[in-house]
């Protein structure tokens, strides 16, 4: 992908391919004019001699202390080198790419002083896919992600390591490689790298797009639950929807209407005396359609975010003014991945459900435990005990983030957001409600198997025939840890997105 950043909208359905894999970026005319007529604001400020946060002052509780203008450049590496005391395991490079771009995005806004060439090198960075290595913990989402964002801007200046490739080199290094020559901090330079909320944003809009995978795929997981037991349709009629009005309900109704339709197992038991069907199955409306519209509202908030300017202090050239604030906040990120949170939690939850319902053979009416001669086959007895440990460790995983603020900064930073930690937790749940899912679509193919030779819909036989390719039919006791596994990376890439996509905020067209 090749994308031209000129102060425009970037959307979500941008945002999800430069999560995805690499990309070209480069900056329009009028962005470098915003950028060049900030930068010369600041120049104007340092002239002046007029004091300003930042830029010839110390920084947090040191704010009052004045820099001395042959000090101002070894003031901004010293902001990077001391800030960049982030630890724990890497973020992946697919989170460091979405917030690199992000901080191009929110630079070639043009509040924040830096000059054209900073946010050149930047675009030079993605372009020659040179990843800065950036730990994933120790920010607190105000002012903004200051240690993480460290990490990145001193790969700028030629200072740490970097991935290229997967391999890790020092940034210095890479640099040379592509011809790329490191960044010597300006005034407000360094500053405008670390406030901001790009990491936390990234790591919230790589859980919206992994929740997309996960709907589509637990839509999917549930249409074939509901054949398995030979379930009614009748509660996915869209005029039981529309009575309602909530949008998510009427889109996840219609999804699982078009996954059942014209399949024979349905058809077999019309007109039956049974009544209805345990809310697992009834309720998918009702309980993934508030999970979708939980997911709207986020990438709402997400995509706001991601074009938004969040560092401090801000340049307004039509006024030549510079303002002090508190962009870097990080509230409605940490605010945004806690509702996630909990979409997440009941996605993991549900499944869980149907699984224990297929293998209920009084709830089900199919073999007990999805196997032939039980008792000397246990099935998927355990396989269910895993899914119920998972939505139960969700549980504890879905308490807020935001509510817990710690002081920072000797008081001066008195309450923080922990949106970093609200948003990288969320990959944990989703790598949990994968697995659940995979063990749902197992056990529901095997729940349709056991009613052949009628066959359910086309769209479900089609991923039947999938499935199958990976995890044989369950004759008798064989461990099917691999097949979870390799099931719930399918489910994790979005392979059933297209079953879904109209309704994906990201996908939908």
């Amino acid at each position: 992908m090749n994308l031209t950043i000129d102060n425009q909208l970037i959307a979500l359905d941008v945002l999800r391919p430069a999560w995805q894999q690499p990309l070209t970026v480069s900056l329009g005319d009028n962005a470098k004019r915003r950028i060049a007529e900030s930068n010369e604001l600041i120049v104007e400020v340092v002239a002046s001699g007029e004091q300003v946060y930042g830029v010839n002052t110390g920084f947090g509780q040191l704010a009052s202390v004045r820099i001395s203008d042959d000090e101002l450049a070894h003031l901004q590496a010293n902001l990077v080198r001391s800030h960049a005391v982030g630890v724990g395991e890497d973020l992946g490079d697919d989170i460091v790419r979405l917030t690199m771009l992000m901080k191009v995005i929110a630079l070639a806004r043009g509040f924040s002083g830096v000059r054209v060439e900073l946010v050149e090198t930047l675009c030079k960075m993605i372009n020659h896919n040179i990843y800065p290595r950036i730990p994933s913990r120790g920010s607190v989402g105000a002012s903004g992600d200051l240690a993480p964002l460290a990490h990145m801007a001193g790969a700028l200046i030629g200072e740490g390591e970097v991935r290229v490739n997967g391999k890790v080199l020092p940034a210095a290094e890479a640099l040379a490689d592509a011809g790329i020559k490191p960044i010597k901090l300006a005034p407000k330079e360094g500053l405008a790298l670390l406030n901001g909320t790009q990491v936390s944003t990234a790591l919230a809009l790589a859980a919206v797009f992994r929740t997309e995978n996960l709907l589509a795929a637990v839509m999917m997981a549930g249409a074939m639950s509901s054949d398995a037991i030979k379930g009614s349709d009748t509660p996915f009629d869209k005029r039981i929807q529309n009575v309602r009005g909530h949008g998510g309900q009427i889109a996840v109704a219609g999804v699982l209407r078009d996954l059942m339709h014209d399949s024979e197992i349905r058809a077999s038991h019309e007109g039956c005396d049974h009544v209805q069907d345990p809310y697992s199955i009834r309720c998918q409306p009702q309980v993934v359609g508030a999970c979708l519209d939980v997911l709207r509202h986020v990438c709402t908030v997400l995509e706001t975010e991601a074009n938004a300017v969040t560092d401090n202090p801000l340049i307004f050239t039509d006024t030549k003014t510079v303002l002090s604030g508190g962009n870097f906040h990080a509230e409605p990120v940490a605010l945004a991945a806690d509702y996630l949170a909990l979409a997440i939690a009941e996605i993991g939850a549900l499944s869980e459900r149907r699984i224990a319902l297929l293998i209920d053979s009084h709830m089900s009416g199919l073999p007990a435990f999805l196997v032939k001669q039980g008792g000397l086959n246990s099935g998927f007895m355990m396989a269910q005990v895993t899914a119920a440990a998972l939505a139960s460790e969700n549980k504890s995983h879905a308490h807020p983030a935001s509510v817990d603020s710690l002081p920072t900064s000797a008081n001066q930073e008195d309450h923080v957001s922990m949106a970093t930690f609200a948003a990288r937790r969320l990959h944990t749940m989703i790598d949990n409600v994968a697995d659940i899912i995979a063990i749902e679509l197992l056990a529901a193919a095997q729940g349709i198997e056991f009613h052949r030779p009628g066959k359910s819909s086309p769209l479900i036989e089609e991923v039947i025939a999938e499935l199958r390719e990976i995890s044989p039919s369950y004759e008798e006791d064989r461990s099917l840890s691999s097949d979870i596994r390799q099931v719930a990376t399918i489910v994790d890439s979005g392979i059933y997105c297209k079953y879904a996509s109209s309704v994906l905020p990201s996908l939908a067209t």
